[in-house]
């Protein structure tokens, strides 16, 4: 039977899901004025909102508590400009994402975005004490699609957690996520598999009732 569910991250779920989440919340300090220059590197990037994202979560109780409202509101305002979640959505989708209308692309945006806001907004009461090391940038500075890697540390061994961004131009330029790598599983083909078969099963509007169902049944919990 399918059943929508987060990524199988199993030994380490929680921790990067609070990771995951600690990036969002370090959106909501940086994102609060300007958006990032547009010649700063994929790296400094990254850095720069880890630096920040023990100290936003810190300071912020409701969100390290995953109150639902409040990540939400988080994600309203200060971290979608920051992805690039059109395209995280239609690469979720997959091939079927091009047949759909643009009432049907909205619904899933939306669903599949209180998806993973109410998946992972508890996961923040779970956070311990971890470091953050963003590897220095190997590619080239004219390069458009990047990936950056980093590895976060805390108890345990040091686990992989990547980046994948795309830079922006016109106003408002700069870098934007759009995928996210931990152990070398790629959260957003996670997601395509699991909807690559109610798409098989049921199409696009059953996949989108049955995101509408799971968004309503994880807000009772």
């Amino acid at each position: 039977m399918f059943n929508l569910k987060m990524p199988n991250f199993v030994a380490v779920g929680k921790l990067i899901i609070s990771t995951i989440m600690y990036l969002m919340g370090s959106l909501t300090l940086l994102g609060s004025n300007t958006a990032f220059a547009g010649d700063e590197a994929p790296d400094e990037f990254i850095k720069r909102l880890s630096v920040e994202l023990q100290e936003i979560v810190k300071n912020d109780p409701a969100l390290k508590a995953g109150d639902i409202h409040k990540t939400s509101a988080v994600v309203d305002a200060k971290i979608m400009p920051h992805l690039n979640f059109v395209r995280m959505t239609a690469s979720a989708v997959g091939p079927a994402w091009r047949s759909a209308t643009p009432e049907q692309q909205a619904k899933l945006s939306a669903e599949f975005k209180m998806l993973l806001v109410r998946t992972y907004a508890g996961a923040l009461s779970q956070v311990t004490d971890i470091t953050i090391n963003v590897k220095p940038f190997r590619g080239l500075a004219e390069d458009k699609e990047v990936l950056v890697r980093s590895e976060i540390k805390g108890k345990g061994e040091p686990i992989q957690l990547d980046y994948r961004l795309e830079k922006t131009p016109g106003d408002g330029s700069g870098w934007k996520i759009y995928n996210l790598n931990v152990l070398g599983v790629w959260l957003v083909e996670t997601y395509r598999s699991q909807f690559s078969q109610e798409i098989n099963a049921k199409g696009l509007d059953g996949l989108i009732a049955t995101l509408v169902e799971r968004n309503k049944s994880n807000a009772k919990k």
